[in-house]
């Protein structure tokens, strides 16, 4: 009896040879024996299909005459000729290999899976923690315990244990950056190495300041008088606090420039945002107080509205 071979792909029989090749790499996918999944005598049928119908010359011989249009000596698998299809480029990316490397396991020759299997090593998945640190951390550095999951990533259960790991944070880091911790991820495969784990970096909010990248921002606010007069103030920063000197005439948004008190290993900067806080007049002195400065210091700020 003649075999479906676009049945088995899951194709049309006017599929292009993109649309057999992206059919034959889901399904060799799911059924190749080295997966959990895996079902040999599926991945035997489809293979077989693959190899005809990727054929131009043995694709239009089967639409004529269907499976058994040459009498052919196999090898392996019933209907294979002993050359088989190239695979290369299909095994080649989903195991890990490049050129016909990642089937030669199966026979060592073509499309032949007669041998016994021998599945190369391959490195275990990587993972993904995000850790928390503070401004003050990421100034720094600090030492944080982490949850990591042990075990094998291609388990069918996927039910992992965990185990604390403990992890440096360097001085330096800002938002955003990873730490690759090397072989603390999943365990490998066949021999292969573990993965790693990978660290990104949160950084806390902080009610003083703002981050952007590697600057960092403060609103300051100062009185009527240190901004009219000019004064010394004290200012926060992420190293610590410093004395800064308010220009006389300093008009409120004005941004004042602290070099190298930002984050990272070469550090940003820190800009002082000037926001000038009007007392409020509660009493009838204040209130005469305020009207002699209106009084003796005339002044529109909206004339040029």
């Amino acid at each position: 009896m003649s075999k479906d071979y676009y049945g088995t792909l899951g194709v049309s029989r006017d599929a292009s040879e993109a649309e057999i090749k992206k059919a034959y790499r889901k399904m060799a996918a799911k059924y190749h024996p080295d997966k959990p999944t895996g079902d040999e005598a599926k991945f035997k049928e489809i293979s077989e299909a693959y190899e005809t119908l990727s054929d131009s010359e043995k694709r239009a011989m089967y639409d004529q005459f269907g499976s058994d249009y040459g009498q052919r000596h196999t090898s392996g698998f019933g209907g294979f000729d002993g050359q088989g299809p190239d695979f290369s480029d299909i095994f080649g990316s989903m195991f890990g290999g490049g050129g016909g490397g990642g089937f030669e396991g199966f026979g060592g020759h073509g499309g032949g899976f007669g041998g016994q299997r021998q599945a190369r090593p391959q490195k275990g998945e990587d993972q993904n923690v995000a850790v928390m640190v503070s401004l003050e951390e990421a100034i720094e550095g600090v030492e944080k315990t982490i949850n990591v999951q042990i075990g094998d990533a291609r388990s069918a259960s996927h039910s992992y244990d965990t185990k604390p790991l403990k992890v440096r944070i360097p001085a330096g880091v800002i938002q955003g950056q990873k730490i690759r911790v090397k072989g603390k991820g999943f365990n490998g495969f066949n021999g292969g190495p573990n993965g790693d784990v990978i660290i990104e970096i949160n950084l806390q909010k902080d009610s003083r300041f703002r981050v952007e990248g590697k600057d960092v921002f403060v609103d300051l606010p100062i009185t009527p008088w240190e901004a009219a007069l000019g004064s010394k103030v004290e200012i926060p920063t992420v190293k610590g606090k410093i004395s800064m000197a308010i220009a006389p005439g300093t008009q409120s948004g004005t941004k004042l420039r602290i070099k190298g008190r930002g984050l990272g290993r070469e550090p940003g900067n820190q800009y002082v945002i000037v926001q000038i806080h009007t007392p409020p007049a509660e009493t009838d002195e204040q209130k005469a107080l305020y009207e002699q400065m209106a009084e003796q210091m005339p002044f529109n700020p909206r004339e040029h509205l």
